[in-house]
């Protein structure tokens, strides 16, 4: 059987990527029709496709738009199976608990809570997919419509923490248990922890089995730890916040003056776009909101790397790093982070090696 759902993992990934929707549905229905659960047809198959999709896109086998189609298949496999689990799996018994699923502000990666969100419907739990970029002020307000027993939050990127963090509270302060996931909160939960998640889960299996047993305890009010919380309000970020547009400016310039190739040019992109320089101040930032210096280390080793594999310069990262440093007088744990990571980055470009094991952060990546 492992060497059954290698194929058709393989066969998904192939169709996914040739942009084949309906080959893409039929890897799936022979799937089923040979004995595959649905579970494990969500878990095993399409989500182990759609991340080697992501490992393609990050080391430059896949363009963006490559890997947008991609997702975008699987995701219409996604639908198709959930069609599957409403007509074949709950008839007309009687849903366990309710749960709402969502994305956090800003995060617009909904894959695994969509996966999430099938395995749930599996086990028999109502579930309300609220889908990406959930503000949190209209999350709170369906809260106090719907009441669920629980919220699932999903995100992805790092940057999105500060926003996870008021979603986090926020739900808890309306009553409601926070059940977390997704490579944003770190391999191990750390993230999860500090910002005073009710639970963490590394994926859509570990999240339905500890939700087997029904939903998380309420408890009366939220709380970080006391030597936590003094990081997570620090004054330092909110100046770091203030200046960000300048931070940015300053940056960009700095590369024109640098890379001046970097301008828009008629046959292929700029190997480090304002995106991408806007991007690295929002890791430097989220590092100083949570205090830790190596979610920005780890950002700027992957970043390095994907810039070799794109050929690009590699004093272009390394003159963004020095433009923001000239930028953060006053602010001394930025500062601090910022020349972690200007060291990592001229180690991973020495070193020209995969960053194993860490998750490609960019915005147009579906890992």
């Amino acid at each position: 059987m492992k060497d059954d759902m290698e194929q058709y993992v393989e066969a998904l990934r192939a169709a996914a990527t040739a942009g084949d929707e309906y080959a893409a549905v039929k890897v799936a229905q022979d799937a089923h029709d040979a004995g595959v659960s649905l579970e494990r047809l969500l878990l095993d198959v399409v989500a182990v496709a759609q991340a080697r999709i992501g490992e393609e896109w990050a080391a430059n086998r896949l363009t963006v738009a490559q890997e947008h189609m991609a997702t975008a298949v699987n995701e219409g496999v996604l639908a198709v199976l959930a069609n599957t689990i409403d007509t074949t799996d709950h008839g007309s018994a009687p849903l366990k608990w309710r749960i709402c699923v969502a994305c956090v502000e800003g995060e617009w990666h909904t894959f695994p809570a969509r996966l999430l969100t099938e395995v749930l419907r599996l086990r028999g739990w109502m579930v309300d997919y609220l889908g990406a970029h959930v503000p949190t002020r209209h999350l709170i307000v369906h809260l106090h419509r719907t009441a669920p027993d629980m919220v699932a939050l999903s995100s992805s990127i790092a940057t999105r923490l500060p926003a996870a963090h008021s979603a986090i509270s926020a739900c808890q302060a309306a009553g409601t248990p926070v059940l977390v996931g997704g490579a944003a909160f770190g391999p191990d939960g750390r993230y999860a922890r500090l910002l005073g998640a009710d639970a963490w889960t590394p994926d859509a299996r570990a999240a339905a089995d500890l939700l087997d047993a029904g939903p998380l305890p309420r408890r009366h009010a939220p709380g970080l730890s006391a030597e936590r919380r003094p990081h997570l309000a620090s004054h330092e970020y909110a100046l770091f916040t203030d200046r960000k547009p300048d931070l940015v400016r300053g940056a960009l310039e700095e590369l024109s003056r640098c890379v001046p190739e970097t301008g828009p040019r008629p046959a292929e992109p700029p190997v480090l776009t304002a995106e991408d320089v806007a991007f690295t101040v929002d890791f430097l930032g989220t590092a100083v909101y949570v205090n830790d210096p190596e979610l920005f280390v780890s950002y700027t080793r992957w970043l390095a790397w994907t810039l070799t594999q794109r050929d690009a310069p590699p004093h272009a990262l390394t003159a963004v790093l020095d433009a923001l440093g000239a930028r953060l007088t006053g602010l001394p744990h930025a500062l601090d982070t910022l020349a972690r990571g200007r060291e990592a980055t001229a180690g991973s470009q020495q070193a020209g090696e995969s960053p194993e094991g860490e998750i490609p952060p960019r915005e147009d990546g579906q890992r």
